[in-house]
């Protein structure tokens, strides 16, 4: 890792540490931090209590070098940040979308959003060092194109690099949204955890693997496709064409198709209650009976933490990972989800997976794939900058 790679990850770093991590005798790591500091590649940012009580300097990347653009894009919603090296939110908008009205729509609408939020924070096309993109579905990293994806076929094969290219000279770097998720979870605990999972569940469900510090994406970018485990032989049949799998019987709209059945049958007044004011129910409507107490969205619920957490024992048993971050817009529903799925999760794994494991939502929350993405835009730059030297 050199000098720039531990100041990133660290998000700010004295120059002992920096020296201690870092492959660098004292001496030369302290040279090279001199001259990246009269380059403008790094800003002192004022100073921590160091051990002993002496004051010591810490160091960031500079804000110089320029800006970062992120892009998170959802099936149901898009956010658009402008990060600072540090990945500082400088400016962010987020908003409805739906990406099946396909690639030239949302991407017009996002190369939109991401000259006015430039404008915004008052840098221009040319400041911008890097753009990462997540989105729902398998990318084949090295092309940064989505191959076949379940939820949004009309991106198969396209050229979302290309596309956002029209407008920048910086590199465009484009991974699936739980993977941006995981590149977020890993950059806001500094690397401190090696091994652990970044859950998703919103209009799908899919898995970012962290396996020794890294995002792992498998052979051709599809590992952690985890919406499409079997739960259920006898389950309904899926999009992706197969029967029972987790994603069509526990993730968001599953859980809204079961809240409107039990409006229509009489199970719930407040859900009929809902359905009758909005329309149609969703996850947020399922979220705001669950937090009031009904007992027909708590019990679907519950029914849908249950099966993730039975895919998920079959995943924990095969991986070992030390901790799962749940994230998506399921986190709105609480706490009795997350019982559901823990419960589950441990009733089924060997008790050697579950010794140690630790299961929550992720801390980072709405921001996770902001934030991810900002951490993959970074992170590869940083790797171009190292070859092409």
């Amino acid at each position: 890792m050199t000098l720039l790679d531990h100041v990133f990850w660290s998000s700010s770093i004295s120059r002992e540490a920096l020296a201690t991590g870092s492959a660098f005798s004292k001496s030369r790591a302290n040279a090279a931090v001199a001259g990246m500091l009269e380059q403008g590649v790094l800003e002192a940012t004022g100073e921590q209590v160091a051990t002993g009580g002496r004051r010591a300097e810490t160091l960031r990347l500079s804000r110089q070098l320029g800006v970062l653009l992120g892009v998170a894009l959802g099936a149901t919603g898009l956010e658009v940040g402008v990060l600072a090296p540090d990945l500082a939110l400088l400016a962010h908008h987020s908003e409805p979308a739906d990406v099946r009205d396909g690639p030239a729509v949302v991407l017009s609408r996002v190369r939109t959003l991401m000259r006015e939020l430039l404008k915004q924070c008052g840098a221009r096309a040319r400041d911008v060092i890097g753009i990462g993109i997540g989105v729902p579905g398998p990318v084949d990293f090295e092309s940064g194109q989505l191959v076949n994806p379940p939820l949004m076929p009309e991106w198969d094969a396209y050229a979302i690099r290309d596309d956002l290219r029209a407008d920048y000279s910086a590199p465009v770097f484009v991974d699936n949204d739980v993977n941006v998720m995981a590149l977020g979870e890993l950059w806001r605990m500094q690397r401190g955890l090696q091994n652990f999972l970044v859950i998703k569940v919103g209009t799908g469900i899919g898995c970012g693997i962290v396996c020794h510090g890294v995002v792992y994406r498998g052979a051709n970018g599809s590992a952690g496709d985890v919406g499409h485990i079997c739960v259920d032989p006898a389950g309904p049949r899926c999009h992706c064409g197969n029967l029972g799998c987790v994603e069509t019987m526990a993730a968001g709209p599953a859980i809204a198709r079961a809240a409107t059945e039990a409006a229509q049958t009489g199970q719930s007044t407040l859900l009929k209650q809902m359905l009758d004011e909005r329309g149609v129910l969703k996850l947020q409507d399922v979220a705001q009976a669950s937090r009031a107490g009904d007992v027909a969205a708590n019990a679907i619920v519950q029914r849908s933490g249950a099966l993730i957490g039975q895919m998920l024992a079959s995943v924990v048993n095969f991986y070992n990972p030390s901790h799962i971050f749940v994230g998506g817009g399921i986190q709105r529903i609480g706490p009795l989800f997350l019982a559901a799925l823990r419960q589950s999760v441990y009733h089924r794994s060997l008790a050697l997976s579950t010794r140690h494991l630790e299961i929550q939502y992720t801390p980072l929350g709405e921001r996770g794939g902001i934030i991810g993405a900002g951490v993959l835009a970074m992170q590869e730059s940083l790797r171009l900058h190292e070859v092409s030297r």
